[in-house]
């Protein structure tokens, strides 16, 4: 009988230890504002118009 491999689990610890190597390896984070998503506009219209001519 085989086992079920182990599942990834991400602890508070863990993020905090990542965040503090990222950082300190001169990475640098960037605040998005709340209700931003954080993309820049693309150009043009994403709509498409399905009716036939």
């Amino acid at each position: 009988m085989s086992k079920k491999p182990a599942q990834a689990t991400l602890t508070t610890a863990t993020i905090e230890e990542q965040t503090a190597a990222f950082l300190k390896s001169g990475g640098t984070i960037e605040y998005v504002g709340k209700g931003k998503s954080g993309q820049f506009a693309s150009t043009g219209s994403k709509q498409i118009n399905l009716n036939a001519s």
